[in-house]
């Protein structure tokens, strides 16, 4: 754990845990008092009832960040750390009802502090600011996304530079705001992805975005696409996490895995099998079975007019031929596409649906639905251990978090795992909420801070001050 915290104290971070996943999304935290036994009536510091909303909480020094959605209102609120008590509620108007996957909800991006201040994206409306006593500071609409199941990265910041990936149907990019202003600093196209929901992370002066079928770098200072890595999957919801020289990213997504590709021609050669109409598109009768999708029209007519044209065609032959997979990269000074020069090592097996990766001391960890927990060797890849968290046999959208010499699995419904770390790692103890558990937790002095389907709990050993 030392390097990693080290790596993380360089980074300069203003605040104990600013965005999902604490800092620069690593999920590893350097404080020691978590207990390993706690729940709803166990080690519980305070206990606030908030409303819906599956944003994982951030921290200042004294205050926790939260966002929620009730009443057609989009909610920040700020959290005393020490008592629990809400300091201030502030809403917005919801200004449109987006597309979203029944699982989403307006609330579902984290908010992000530089320590000070909260930023906070709603895809109902846009990015706003509150200052330390719930001023607005300034507020930045967005005009409405296309994102078949909603949009799901939260804004992350680099010094001075709010960032956010906008990879929806059409017109995905990756925007960079001025923190202090709202003002726009640059905004870069990404043509060749469509809808996905990874938070970006920083890897030295650059901005790493993984989205369908590529792993994407772009300068912090301009925002130019600086190198890609080809094969990821065509449906992205983990963020990366990295090293001092080292990118670890995973992708999953249905029909993806070992041996479900299935190929598909060139539009044109498509249009001489199934362009009953000769039109120049493909519409959903026309299709014969083995072109058919398996799943929701919806999700690859991406403009949503009931046929293909060659751009759909070309994204939906991409997803039928994608792979799940995780992948380390070392990409130095690379420019281009560094596919073929330098990719580590690649794994297709136990990819994790929706949750990030987990770095610690050499391992790289996952977890996976039905509480697959994997461990392996940072530098090769080398799986050391893969097995079921007994008593935690679940689905999982919250990432797995570290701290004190332990890691922290949150599922579904509530269980909450705790698991020695190590290549052939133990599990210790699980502990259960008996509600949903979405959010990913924000650790930090001696506290956990855990949001659950109706609440948000301080948890702490009863002798931590």
């Amino acid at each position: 754990m030392r390097l990693v915290v080290l790596l993380l104290s360089a980074l300069a971070f203003p605040a104990e845990w600013p965005s999902f996943r604490g800092p620069n999304g690593s999920g590893v935290a350097d404080t020691t008092g978590i207990p390993a036994e706690f729940g709803p009536n166990k080690n519980v510091v305070w206990r606030t009832a908030v409303p819906p909303g599956s944003g994982s909480p951030v921290l200042t020094g004294d205050a926790l960040f939260l966002t929620a959605a009730e009443n057609s209102q989009l909610i920040t609120l700020k959290i005393n750390r020490k008592t629990g008590q809400i300091e201030w509620r502030r809403s917005v108007p919801q200004a449109r009802v987006e597309n979203r996957h029944k699982l989403n909800n307006p609330a579902s991006p984290s908010p992000v502090t530089d320590g000070t201040n909260v930023y906070a994206f709603f895809s109902d409306f846009g990015l706003i600011s509150y200052g330390p006593d719930g001023n607005e500071r300034w507020r930045l609409a967005l005009p409405p996304f296309a994102n078949f199941h909603g949009m799901g990265a939260s804004p992350i910041l680099a010094g001075n530079t709010l960032l956010l990936v906008c990879d929806q149907d059409s017109e995905s990019f990756l925007l960079a705001i001025d923190k202090n202003t709202g003002k726009q600093i640059w905004k870069t196209a990404r043509p060749s992805v469509v809808h996905g929901f990874a938070t970006p992370s920083i890897y030295r002066d650059q901005v790493i975005v993984p989205g369908s079928y590529l792993l994407a770098s772009y300068s912090l200072k301009d925002g130019k696409e600086l190198w890609t890595v080809r094969g990821l999957s065509w449906q992205i919801k983990a963020t990366a996490v990295v090293d001092d020289d080292t990118i670890y990213a995973t992708g999953w997504a249905p029909g993806a895995d070992p041996g479900q590709a299935k190929p598909l021609p060139g539009f044109n050669d498509a249009l001489k099998v199934a362009d009953a109409n000769n039109d120049g598109k493909l519409a959903n009768a026309e299709l014969p079975p083995a072109f058919k999708h398996g799943g929701s029209w919806l999700a690859i007519d991406l403009n949503n007019d009931g046929v293909l044209d060659a751009r759909e065609w070309g994204f939906y032959r991409g997803r039928r031929e994608a792979s799940n997979v995780t992948i380390a990269v070392k990409p130095g000074n690379a420019r281009g596409d560094i596919t073929d020069t330098h990719v580590v090592w690649k794994h297709q097996r136990m990819v994790p649906e929706v949750p990030s990766p987990l770095l610690l001391n050499g391992i790289l960890y996952t977890i996976k639905t039905g509480g697959i927990f994997t461990a392996m060797l940072a530098g090769t890849g080398e799986l050391k251990k893969s097995a079921r968290v007994q008593g935690a046999i679940d689905g999982y959208y919250a990432s797995p978090i570290a701290a004190d010499g332990k890691i922290f699995l949150f599922s579904e419904q509530g269980k909450a795992a705790v698991i020695k770390p190590g290549a052939e790692w133990e599990l210790i103890h699980v502990n259960d909420f008996d509600e949903p558990i979405y959010a990913t937790p924000a650790i930090a002095s001696e506290r956990m801070y855990i949001r659950t389907a109706s609440a948000i709990f301080a948890i702490g050993a009863a002798v931590a001050r």
